[in-house]
């Protein structure tokens, strides 16, 4: 039996390792007042997922079979369950006193369970009971197997997992109770029971014992759901980055598809992960989809691990006749996403992007990803680009979204019709047709906005004349300059609407967290590396400001400082 106090204990001591601030001490204050039984601690079960062979999921150290148990102590949580059952009348509530005052005197097994056959319980009693027969099991005072299977105690259970109809293994439906509450199993399994908690913090308690492949489970189910409950993805993480099984290719890529999926980034979490990839990936021999899954999920979350994209890579570029051409856009777009050329790079090349075409897609927006990631990852060929950016591929385009492309698909067209000026044998024709329809307005997001006002304030101070500064120049390329100036060699700022032939035309970007990669090797996303790459075609000279260098915390002195320092040295490398 699993004892609350070193649940929540341990739980918390765990958590605080890894820098989370998840209380719940609220939450169990709040259980045990609702009780009115403050000296008593509650207790949790360990939930396990039904196995061919056994009867039912354990609910404590000792081996219970029955599932209904487990149910049971699932709903140990149930707040608003609680307040419906304590809103009875004036009468109701005086029994309800009488009935409290008999559990608290009871002194034994037998003694419990009379006082659900003298007079009807209702859930917040029968928790109680439950309960206090979870604790003295914890402490040895007595054993499970003495009540476990007594029709009173399996008839509380029912009550407080609400189980309903009950099936016998054979299929056939009972009403639940009796001696042959052993041999049914619960519709729902305990999974279900942690699932459909309202209380986070009381969910993220039972997590603790799920098996590694049920907490998987529970995951994926979280992110099919579009439930984003960060008590019970953070309890979720350091649990299994804790377990000490190991996780298979599938369960790797179902992990992170989950946590890209629920937008929930957790170091830790996908350090161990990666790891195990590079353990099972020796393995594999012949499945392609767990890696091209597993690649795909780290272009969503944006994690960049040099020698985890190297290792997948070179598997790929090994076994590149098991390839398919959607396979190889999913790969090609999370390098691109990921600002990252592995070492490979010249087999895959060589291998499976000379051999694609627009043809080998069913659909036009795949080709568009594709060529639009090679484009980022500077290798896009000429006809590559010419087989986009002309006006039968954008009315494909259209046909197939119903006239509504998205700003994202306008934002690539507007990339490679700016790349294609350097790129030999390109032809572009797009722009000249179908310029307006491709315009996309652009609205930084809040942080980034507060990002580019603290730099616009430090450079006013810089350069205090608006003749001499643009800011927020919208471009033909898909993006936005936050701000532009021209400094002489001198470091002093020019005209910024004339052309300087001694001049250094700068291009101000300023990058927040959502702009960069994160993991092991932090770096610029695939998408701010080309808009840098596009301006440096077109004479300017770029300077990045990430987050993590220029923060609007600091002292107006202090970002001004930066600012001059990197324009001193952009100007020193000019001379």
């Amino acid at each position: 039996m699993i004892n609350l106090r070193c649940i929540g204990r341990s739980f918390r001591y765990c958590l605080n390792a890894r820098t989370y601030s998840i209380s719940t001490s609220a939450a169990t204050a709040k259980a045990i007042a609702a009780d009115g039984n403050g000296d008593r601690i509650k207790v949790q079960p360990k939930l396990s997922r039904n196995t061919p062979g056994s009867t039912g999921s354990a609910v404590v150290t000792g081996g219970s079979k029955n599932p209904i148990v487990a149910a049971a102590f699932a709903s140990l949580r149930s707040d608003e369950n609680g307040r419906e059952d304590s809103a009875a009348g004036g009468s109701d509530a005086k029994q309800d006193v009488q009935i409290d005052e008999m559990i608290m005197k009871a002194n034994t097994v037998a003694e419990l369970l009379a006082v659900s056959d003298v007079t009807k319980v209702n859930r917040k009693q029968a928790l109680k009971i439950v309960s206090i027969l979870a604790e003295w099991s914890s402490i040895k005072k007595v054993n499970l197997s003495d009540f476990e299977n007594d029709s009173r105690f399996v008839e509380l259970c029912s009550l407080l997992g609400r189980t309903g109809t009950q099936r016998t293994a054979g299929g056939a439906r009972t009403n639940g109770g009796g001696s042959s509450a052993k041999s049914t199993e619960l519709q729902g399994d305990d999974l279900q029971t942690v699932l459909g908690i309202t209380a986070n913090d009381e969910a993220a308690k039972l997590i603790a014992g799920l098996t590694l492949p049920q907490m998987i489970k529970v995951m994926s189910s979280l992110a099919a759901k579009k439930k984003r409950s960060i008590p019970l993805l953070r309890s979720l993480s350091f649990n299994i980055a804790s377990s000490p099984g190991q996780l298979n290719l599938k369960e790797c890529g179902d992990l992170l598809y989950a946590m890209a999926c629920l937008n929930f980034r957790d170091v830790v979490l996908t350090g161990r992960i990666c790891a195990d990839v590079d353990r099972e990936l020796a393995k594999n021999t012949d499945k392609m989809a767990p890696i091209v899954s597993v690649l795909t999920s780290l272009g969503m979350l944006r994690y960049r691990d040099g020698a985890v994209l190297d290792n997948l890579c070179g598997w790929i570029a090994a076994h590149h006749e098991l390839c398919k051409p959607t396979q190889l856009g999913s790969l090609l777009l999370s390098l691109a996403t990921l600002n990252y050329e592995p070492i490979s790079m010249d087999t895959i090349k060589a291998k499976l992007v000379a051999n694609v075409s627009e043809n080998d897609f069913i659909r036009s927006t795949d080709w568009l990803n594709t060529v639009w990631s090679l484009t980022i990852l500077n290798c896009v060929s000429g006809e590559q680009l010419s087989s986009v950016l002309n006006a039968d591929f954008f009315h494909r385009l259209q046909d197939e979204r119903r006239g509504n492309l998205q700003p994202s698909m306008k934002i690539k067209l507007l990339n490679m019709a700016a790349a294609a000026k350097r790129v030999p044998g390109a032809k572009e024709s797009l722009l000249a047709t179908h310029r307006t329809e491709l315009f996309v307005p652009f609205e930084p997001s809040k942080d980034k906005r507060v990002l580019v006002t603290g730099m616009l304030d430090a450079l006013k101070s810089l350069i205090p004349s608006e003749s001499m500064v643009k800011i927020s120049q919208t471009t033909t390329m898909g993006f936005t300059i936050d701000a532009e100036c021209v400094l002489d060699n001198k470091c002093l700022p020019l005209p910024v609407d004339k052309e300087h032939e001694q001049g250094t035309r700068i291009a101000l970007l300023v990058h927040d967290y959502h702009d960069m990669c994160q993991g092991p090797h932090v770096a610029l996303n695939g998408i701010q590396a080309l808009n840098m790459r596009l301006l440096e075609q077109e004479g300017y000279t770029v300077l990045s400001i990430p987050y993590n260098e220029f923060s609007t915390s600091d002292k107006l002195l202090k970002r001004v400082e930066y600012l001059q320092k990197k324009f001193k040295s952009i100007v020193t490398s000019k001379q």
